[in-house]
């Protein structure tokens, strides 16, 4: 553990003689490739030279309070030893979570769908109303969003909405919606003021590059024709609406949002390459884990995951058996308790799974 500690640090002090090499600084794209991974690092390399000075001032104090014999200085070593035992046990923790496999899809772009489920008109707006939720919550985080392609139920709510979000580490945060969320309250249309049960699906899928997935044109059928809004009215009079059928796995994909053919075709390959790196790991998955039938982030997408109770104010996450009352706030976008318990419990479970916890008596 300690030789790979060793090793992040050699290649920390490598880039940042590169960084500071005349040579370096004239090529733009390895400037930009070396700072991305120096901002990786920095996180593993401050919390490693804090534990190494940590164990460097307990040796200190260890050899003080042996030596004196004063009580009085005695009591003091020996406080500052306790001090110290427990920052050394603090970072150790997050040296281990630091050094946790990483996601490759964390730091992608996302491409964030929801459908509308059961519930009819109302399972349209529980879906707006989820829409409006992830919406806020990446204005929070300052992610750039963009709605990718709609099909409007016609009273306000969606039957299917695509949405991309642009931001560092968007997929790590919201990987973790990806499931059946369920509402439970009483319609604008009920007379008689009783609770219905509607549901929406989301799935969060990372934005891939093409040399992450790749895709043979032959397996592709392209099919335009011209884009339709809401009622029907035509958008425009050109044919610019695209749908892509990818044959080997069935996969349809419609995108209609721009007016310019080139570009929603462009969209529909970058949502269709999402969805074959998401359906491959899902695969892969599922192969390493057949014992186990789901997992936080990547679960079985037809068992419910989160429930809105409007009348109590109330949203329960049936993953970590957690509820909170504090359903105004969360549907306005306030949603990172949960996601940051959801993180949590995926780091357990990677440890749980074999990493090794780093230890002071490894480095001794």
């Amino acid at each position: 553990m300690f030789d790979k500690l060793n090793g992040i640090e050699a290649r920390y002090q490598e880039i940042e003689r590169l960084l500071a090499d005349n040579a370096t600084l004239s090529d733009y794209n390895k400037v930009t490739a070396l700072a991305q991974e120096r901002a990786e690092l920095v996180p593993i390399v401050d919390a490693y030279r804090l534990y190494q000075r940590a164990k460097q001032q307990r040796a200190d104090a260890q050899s003080m309070w042996e030596a004196e014999r004063d009580p009085e200085l005695r009591a003091m070593a020996r406080e500052e030893l306790e001090s110290l035992e427990a920052q050394i046990e603090g970072l150790e923790a997050e040296l281990t979570r630091l050094l946790l496999p990483k996601d490759p899809r964390d730091d992608k772009n996302v491409i964030l769908e929801i459908r509308s489920g059961t519930g009819g008109d109302e399972a349209g707006l529980f879906a707006a109303d989820l829409l409006r939720m992830y919406m806020r919550y990446a204005e929070s985080k300052r992610w750039e969003t963009e709605i990718m392609s709609a099909n409007e139920s016609g009273i306000g709510g969606y039957s299917t909405v695509t949405v991309f979000v642009k931001g560092r580490g968007a997929f790590s945060r919201l990987k973790y919606e990806s499931g059946v969320h369920r509402v439970q309250r009483v319609p604008a249309t009920e007379s008689q003021g009783r609770i219905h049960t509607s549901t929406a699906t989301v799935a969060v899928l990372a934005e891939m590059d093409e040399v992450d997935v790749h895709i043979d044109p032959k397996d592709v059928i392209l099919e335009v024709r011209r884009s339709q809004g809401a009622g029907g009215q035509s958008v425009n009079t050109t044919d610019s609406a695209v749908r892509l059928t990818h044959v080997p796995t069935g996969i349809v994909v419609d995108v209609q949002d721009e007016r310019k053919q080139l570009q929603n075709r462009i969209k529909a390959m970058n949502i269709l390459r999402a969805r074959l790196y998401e359906m491959e790991v899902e695969r892969q998955r599922l192969e390493q884990e057949s014992t186990r039938r789901s997992q936080v982030g990547s679960g079985e997408r037809s068992e419910k995951i989160r429930t809105y109770n409007y009348p109590q104010n109330r949203v329960t996450d049936h993953r970590i058996g957690k509820t909170m009352y504090n359903l105004t706030a969360f549907v306005d976008g306030d949603i990172d308790d949960f996601i940051d318990e959801l993180a949590m419990r995926e780091q357990a479970e990677k440890l749980g799974m074999g990493a090794q916890p780093v230890s002071a008596a490894d480095d001794e």
